[in-house]
């Protein structure tokens, strides 16, 4: 690691001393759950993943009282809006059209790939096809306007069901969601056609009226940018994967 990053990093975790939300507020951190290894909910039925770890950090760097609030993904802005938690923490990319709903602190994870997994064997032409993708997501709208049909489930999982069952012809999803399914498969489900790139980073999703909250979040991940920790959860969770900041 440079001086200059060292010295970044340093002058970053200084800054919390003078935060607005750096005096252990209580902040509810809201997630899905249920999309790995983002988010998921493990045998203890607590939340876990990289989501859960960087988050956590995020917490005591600003010396917040961080709680984990589960809440179904098609509802998951809505209820942040109504204050039920006071972060979205989910795998949501940063997108113009949620931003006019809401804000987002700076990213965390950089863009990723989107891919289209199908029975294996299947055709790679997927443009005609039937698309399943999760509702409220930017592979949903995607597929909408790619020329496929898009059937739209509420859950990931149901997605990749829609595939087994025949309900559908592929499923469109991040790459690194779909990456274990598809090992764990034993050669049921295989990748087909192109990555595609769409949506921006991913960032926490904060509301407009929470700029307090949002300058707190942005210190803490610009000091775990900085001091190489958020790049050593990301190859911890991302199979090793490289991520300069």
């Amino acid at each position: 690691m440079t001086l200059t990053k060292l010295i970044t990093g340093a002058a970053l975790i200084a800054a919390f001393a003078s935060s607005a939300f750096a005096d252990g507020h209580t902040i509810r951190m809201g997630t899905e759950g249920a999309y790995p290894p983002y988010n998921f909910v493990n045998d203890s039925g607590e939340v876990d993943g990289f989501e859960r770890e960087v988050g956590d950090e995020l917490c005591k760097r600003a010396n917040l009282t961080c709680t984990w609030v589960v809440n179904d993904w098609d509802s998951i802005i809505p209820n942040l809006v109504s204050s039920n938690y006071d972060t979205i923490i989910a795998g949501m990319s940063i997108t113009a059209e949620r931003d006019e709903v809401i804000d987002f602190t700076a990213e965390y994870f950089p863009a990723d790939p989107s891919t289209y997994v199908a029975l294996s064997g299947a055709s790679d032409d997927v443009t005609g096809g039937i698309v399943a993708a999760q509702t409220s997501t930017i592979q949903a709208a995607y597929v909408a306007d790619s020329g496929a049909t898009v059937v739209e489930f509420a859950t990931p999982e149901e997605t990749v069901a829609a595939v087994r069952n025949g309900e559908a012809d592929a499923v469109l999803a991040d790459a690194a969601y779909l990456s274990d399914i598809v090992k764990a498969s034993n050669g049921e489900l295989s990748v087909v056609g192109k990555p595609v790139a769409i949506g921006g980073g991913i960032g926490m999703g904060i509301r407009e009226s929470d700029g307090d909250l949002k300058a707190t979040m942005n210190t803490a991940i610009a000091s775990m940018k900085a001091d190489g920790s958020l790049a050593k959860l990301i190859a911890k969770w991302f199979d090793g994967r490289s991520v300069e900041y």
